[in-house]
């Protein structure tokens, strides 16, 4: 049996976080035994890894430069469970990972990389130097994975040179993210919302790189054309009383029409309440996994043209430049103002692209394979 120890930043609510909880749920229990490690406090996607059996260490730092002691405890955690391969997730995981992995005597280790362009003066110094770091570093790994094409080329401008890439793109559970014309109805009466109004929404949590000002921006447009449309978002700080998120909606003029639902346990049936849902971003992104979950229940996306979105939604959605509120609603006024047997189709052909393209299972194979290469 080959033993895995994912270290990871934290497990709040995120793509890289929600990615490694699928993919340590769906792995074979015969041939493969995992272990989580965070860095931070473990978050609430610890439930899901937990709930597959998985245990769960946290060094319980706080953000910033990690001290000497924290890596000591993280060899110890290492060397307890004697892993066969040390998988790492997100920047300063990777680094923390590397020097853990090869202090306690483990030959294996991979990266896994999950945004794509960083505009790094948005980001605090420790996270510039950790990326610089990190690309001096990257020949040490045996692999480095990517959940896109757009990353790989983005991290090799940025001077990373490992032995190996290999891109896996996201998988998506379509069982949990289905179409739930039930839930539709329950949380738009929950919401207040008139029956038939169109609503669209964003999940995304509050970040330089998900572009909330594009969003509100493009909302107040597409209001302006269509009176009576909705809006609704929701993740990690996302939520009424938000200074940031209060001045956008009075100034897109949206009061009213917004509701800011902050983070939500179910987030399936959030989406499957939407007519479409908006990547908004403005960069960083490498594979966006809410692209595929909306797709999974029925919704078409409008996206940006950040990292692979536009290849994730295909024909099945819109791509517009980014920082174009503009284009934006253009997009969801083009969507919105289908007639319904239109809506219907592309709300089909939505969900049968992740079910032909992103499908879990197959993403969790791909994943084994590598793992059992590097064993070999």
């Amino acid at each position: 049996m080959m033993r895995i120890l994912h270290v990871i930043t934290g497990l709040n609510t995120g793509g890289a976080e929600a990615m490694l909880a699928k993919l340590v749920g769906g792995m074979d229990r015969k041939r493969f035994a995992s272990q989580v490690l965070c860095l931070l406090a473990p978050g609430p996607m610890a439930e899901a890894v937990l709930a597959a059996g998985v245990r769960v260490e946290s060094l319980g730092l706080s953000r910033g430069l990690p001290t000497p002691g924290a890596l000591w405890r993280a060899v110890r955690v290492v060397r307890r469970f004697k892993p066969d391969l040390v998988q790492t997730w997100l920047y300063h995981a990777d680094l923390l990972g590397l020097a853990a992995a090869r202090l306690a005597g483990v030959r294996r280790v991979a990266w896994n990389l999950r945004c794509s362009d960083m505009e790094l003066d948005k980001y605090r110094r420790l996270t510039r130097w950790t990326l610089g770091l990190n690309a001096r570093l990257s020949g040490a790994p045996d692999v480095v994975l990517a959940n896109s094409q757009v990353a790989v080329q983005v991290h090799e401008r940025l001077g990373f040179h490992p032995r190996r890439w290999e891109v896996v793109p996201n998988g998506f559970d379509t069982d949990l993210y289905r179409p739930d014309p039930a839930a539709r109805a329950a949380l738009r009466a929950e919401w207040g919302i008139p029956e038939g109004a169109p609503v669209a929404g964003m999940v995304a949590r509050l970040d330089p790189m998900k572009g909330h000002e594009t969003f509100f921006a493009a909302a107040a447009e597409a209001a302006r054309a269509m009176p009576g449309m909705h809006f609704v978002l929701c993740g990690d700080g996302v939520e009424e009383g938000e200074p940031a998120l209060d001045r956008l909606v009075e100034s897109a003029g949206l009061a009213g029409k917004v509701r800011l639902l902050g983070r939500r346990s179910d987030v399936p049936r959030v989406m499957a309440a939407l007519d479409v849902h908006v990547l908004s971003s403005s960069f960083g992104e490498g594979f966006p996994n809410v692209v595929g979950e909306a797709m999974s229940c029925g919704v078409p996306c409008v996206v940006t043209e950040v990292g692979d979105a536009a290849g994730v939604a295909g024909d099945a959605g819109v791509a517009v430049p980014p920082r174009n509120p503009r284009a934006l609603a253009m997009a969801l006024r083009s969507i919105l103002a289908m007639r319904p047997q239109e809506r219907a189709e592309l709300s089909r052909k939505a969900r049968q692209r992740v079910l032909d393209r992103f499908s879990l299972a197959a993403v969790v194979r791909r994943y084994e394979e590598i793992y059992l290469g590097l064993a070999g």
